[in-house]
């Protein structure tokens, strides 16, 4: 699309005079790296005030692209203007210093030290006036509505506030360009609201915006204009997205989504593997797949992140875990995993106790754990493809004291089709994947446990585009109808009540509620997570569990 777009205002906003030229224009981009063409022939416009959604499957070259504009890497062949001049950058200061700021995919922090002194990294020489940068994070929270504790440790912090600090620290530099890379993919329904606002007030004053995101409604919110690559080239444009949903889903997965089975079964409704559950056992009611009794934590402080955490799981049920990220769902994943020992409490899985026992213990008793940190705890990055797919089983491929690799490599191309993890060969190093087919590959190695009794699933489709999101939940659909109870911890609302049989919130360590997974409970589990309590006898004893 070459013409410039009527007005630059967005939704709502107030119309500003057409630029003359696009901010960013991008003229037949290609980059390849090694035998993999990450993009071929691609070009765009952007223009200053308008808010430019860029679609993809995972690997589809998005962040190749985003990365080319940011200076991370130099394009083999086409060219790029900014505001009108050539723009080759050779680093990503470069970039910054032009008025393009990015947020990464992955986390560019400094875990040991401090949120502000994060932030200072890179804007500040001489000397370092921590609580003048304090202050301007307490202006941007009033701002944008992005809370931080200056003071905390990276390391310290959960998953969604370390995106909200790689966000900051773009929007603190009030850029020109902005370049999101699936900013949204850790942020909570009212804080995705709240960024995408600050999307549109920064287009609005004439910023231009190019946001990655797999997100539908999203793109509904906020997009003047999308593009879709496909296997590295341009599938298609649209300057109506908010119309042409369906139309850019198509070009993006070359089919249509499926009517998810929540849309059209009863609320509510038994667990389906329940009763497959019970016939295996001759009739006789199973073991809980999951009984937590009791589950409390403290940290090395003495502050309580998890408190009385009571919960059964029946075989076949999907009970989903809800509640804004730093509220105690790290710490129940950890301990579930066994990562961490609680302070007080037990948990059993299918009747047995697991209570401070090893992962590897876990996994023998038939736990696949998901977790939500998918590089420091579910994989090795610089070993192959193969190897991490079956590192729980790597036993079944040993010959005479050897690791039968030829084995081992046939197995895991099998799970690659079945799971769509999309890489060269299963010889090529893990950390060589993209984001999403990294967590399909963990996916998959956890979904083919065997046994698989119960499974864990913490932020499982993080960084996948609608394609494999739908995917992942027909997978773990499908293990609930074998009888596989499901814990699933997700900041991703829509999808817990689309695929989950019931939904508990978690509040300051605390089970606030439970509830039926079905729309119509949106506003109660919306008031639970903000923390509010119905004044009735069941939920007054939020910390204790409410049957199905």
């Amino acid at each position: 699309m070459r013409d410039k777009p009527e007005s630059e205002s967005g939704t709502g906003g107030t119309a500003t005079a057409p630029a003359a030229v696009p901010l960013l224009r991008i003229e037949g981009l290609s980059k390849r790296f090694g035998a993999l063409q990450a993009l071929q022939d691609v070009s765009l416009d952007l223009w200053a005030g308008e808010v430019h959604c860029l679609l993809g499957e995972n690997g589809a070259g998005k962040s190749t692209l985003c990365n080319l504009v940011f200076g991370v890497h130099a394009p083999d062949a086409g060219s790029m203007l900014f505001d009108g001049a050539p723009w080759r950058p050779r680093a990503p200061a470069e970039a910054l210093s032009r008025g393009i700021a990015m947020v990464h995919q992955h986390f560019s922090l400094v875990p040991d030290i401090s949120v502000v002194d994060n932030l200072l990294l890179g804007q500040v020489h001489g000397v370092l006036d921590r609580k003048a940068w304090a202050a301007k994070l307490d202006t941007m929270r009033a701002r944008y509505g992005l809370a931080l504790d200056p003071w905390a440790r990276i390391q310290d912090l959960s998953v969604g506030e370390r995106q909200r600090v790689e966000i900051v620290k773009c929007l603190i530099r009030e850029p020109r360009l902005l370049v999101l890379d699936e900013p949204t993919a850790v942020l909570l329904p009212e804080e995705i609201a709240a960024l995408l606002a600050v999307c549109q007030r920064v287009a609005d004053q004439g910023c231009g915006v190019v946001l990655v995101t797999h997100k539908l409604a999203e793109i509904r919110q906020v997009a003047r204009r999308a593009t879709v690559l496909r296997g590295g080239r341009v599938a298609a444009r649209s300057d109506a997205p908010s119309q042409e949903i369906d139309a850019l889903v198509r070009a993006m997965i070359q089919r249509d989504l499926a009517t998810p089975p929540s849309a059209t079964e009863a609320p509510n409704a038994a667990p389906p593997g329940a009763a497959e559950a019970g016939a295996r056992h001759g009739g006789v009611v199973p073991q809980p797949a999951l009984m937590a009794d009791g589950l409390s934590v403290r940290d090395a402080d003495g502050v309580l992140r998890l408190s009385n955490f009571t919960l059964m799981v029946a075989p076949g049920e999907i009970v989903a875990v809800a509640g804004v990220e730093g509220n105690g769902q790290s710490e129940l994943g950890a301990v579930l995993s066994g990562m961490l020992a609680p302070t007080e409490g037990r948990f059993f899985l299918a009747g047995e106790e697991m209570t401070g026992e090893p992962p590897r213990v876990l996994t023998a008793a038939g736990c696949g754990v998901v977790p939500e940190d998918r590089h420091a705890l579910a994989c090795v990055t610089g070993m192959s493809v193969a190897e991490n797919m079956m590192l729980d089983r790597l036993h079944r491929f040993r010959r005479f004291g050897l690791l039968d690799r030829a084995a081992m490599t046939t197995a895991a191309r099998e799970l690659m089709a079945r799971f769509d993890v999309r890489a060269a060969s299963p010889e090529v190093a893990f950390g060589g994947l993209s984001g999403g087919n990294q967590q399909k590959a963990v996916l998959a190695r956890e979904l083919t446990l065997d046994p698989l009794r119960f499974l864990l699933a913490a932020q499982p489709t993080r960084g996948l585009d609608v394609g494999a999101v739908e995917a992942i939940y027909n997978h773990i659909r499908a293990a609930a109808q074998r009888g596989v109870g499901v814990l699933l911890i997700s900041s991703e609302l829509d999808e817990l009540l689309s695929v989950a049989h019931r939904v508990v919130v978690l509040y300051r360590g605390r089970i606030m509620g439970s509830c039926r997974a079905d729309a119509s409970e949106r506003p109660r589990i919306g008031a639970w997570m903000a923390g509010q309590q119905e004044q009735s006898a069941s939920a007054a004893s939020g910390h204790k569990e409410v049957s199905p």
